[in-house]
């Protein structure tokens, strides 16, 4: 039998997919990347399902801390979201294929899966990478399937059923996704356009139960990545951790996005994102305080090119490593404390504390300057002499 590695999450697609691929002729290893949204019991429990669906072979693999260097550090840095929304919770799908591919070297198999469909952005996501990584054949079961039945999830569920496997009933109402990124969600009322309901609050209270009290506290950077909260040295994953879990009793970072999707069509979902939401924030407060005038204009240009191709599948492109470099060398003088404010919905940088501000001693911002109002009238005169210049020959 020919082996294959399928990226597997327990849920229907991929549960459907171990049995269909054995029927196909193959010997079925399935891989879990846990990317911070799984517990412990969570993935024993995906291990034991892939087990009883008849794969040779299971592994769980954790990378939140590659998670937060490969992707969160510059996902910060750029400052930038899709469509100036959606921060780009799915980027962890490329680390899945990075070890599925893994996985595949150590096997010494060509043959590749995941339970990707063909309407949406993963399906693009997981072949680029993959492409990108090495020559394999990949195979996608849930496209195969889906222009031969009319009712792709019920086709899948009968089929499980006459196998004798038990249908997931996990998330019926919603498909959502955890990582340590944030939450998503869709399907139901949210794909209809409509106002999502009480079931739809993943890491965030409901209005209704947000604290009645502001909540202070300081973040502390060092070459522009998040290192200490309130003096306490914390990083990487448990960091984001810790602001998810204080932003999502506030309700911060939780937005419903219609966004268009790289094949073309229109999606609704709703995301939180409470650690994101607040790290972004204080990153920014630090930079506008700290970069000249020239970084802060010319910057998000680059960190929005970033989030553009890691969006839309081009992860692995050169192209994103040169962005980086630029990115990481910016941050280079990026170290100081924001104080940030938690309220109801709402994130606020208050307060910045750096030896790098620039404050110059020439003058202070609606205080005092060392010119006078010669120099100022000069400046002001040459500064406007091309737009007075084309005034006054076209003017009619």
């Amino acid at each position: 039998m020919k082996k294959i590695v399928l990226a597997f999450s327990g849920g229907l697609d991929t549960s459907f997919c171990v049995p269909y691929l054995i029927d196909q002729g193959f010997e079925v290893h399935t891989v879990f990347v846990n990317t911070g949204g799984t517990s412990v019991d969570e993935e024993m429990s995906i291990s034991n399902r892939a087990d009883e669906l008849g794969a040779a072979n299971h592994t769980n693999i954790n990378v939140e801390e590659s998670l937060w260097q490969e992707i969160i550090k510059p996902l910060v840095w750029s400052g930038a979201t899709y469509q100036n929304k959606y921060p780009a919770l799915c980027s962890d799908r490329y680390l899945i294929v990075k070890e599925a591919v893994k996985q595949c070297q150590e096997l010494g198999t060509e043959y590749i899966a995941h339970g990707c469909t063909g309407m949406g952005n993963d399906q693009v996501r997981f072949d680029l990478s993959i492409q990108s990584l090495g020559k394999f054949k990949i195979i996608t079961p849930i496209r195969e399937i889906q222009n031969t039945v009319s009712d792709v999830r019920n086709y899948e569920k009968e089929y499980l059923e006459g196998k004798g496997f038990e249908v997931p009933s996990l998330h019926s109402k919603y498909s959502i996704n955890v990582n340590l990124l944030g939450a998503t969600a869709s399907g139901s009322e949210i794909d209809e356009w409509d106002e999502p309901s009480d079931a739809s609050f993943i890491l965030c209270n409901q209005p209704n139960n947000y604290p009645n009290q502001s909540k202070k506290f300081a973040i502390e950077f060092k070459h522009g990545e998040a290192i200490a909260i309130d003096g306490e040295a914390i990083m990487g994953s448990n960091l984001l951790k810790s602001l998810n879990q204080m932003g999502g009793e506030y309700g911060v970072g939780r937005e419903i996005f219609t966004g268009d999707t790289i094949i073309g069509l229109k999606g609704r979902f709703l995301f939180e994102a409470p650690g994101l939401a607040i790290l972004y924030k204080a990153h920014r407060a630090l930079e506008e305080s700290l970069l000249t005038r020239e970084q802060n204009t010319f910057k998000p240009m680059i960190g929005q090119k970033w989030v553009d191709l890691v969006y839309s599948g081009l992860y692995f492109d050169p192209l994103v490593k040169n962005l980086e470099t630029f990115l990481k060398d910016i941050q280079t003088n990026i170290n100081g404390i924001v104080d940030v404010v938690l309220s109801p919905g709402k994130v606020d940088a208050v307060a910045v504390h750096s030896d790098h501000i620039l404050i110059s001693k020439e003058g202070s911002y609606a205080q005092s300057a060392s010119w006078g109002v010669e120099e100022a009238a000069g400046f002001i005169k040459l500064y406007g002499q091309s737009t007075e210049t084309w005034t006054e020959i076209n003017k009619k």
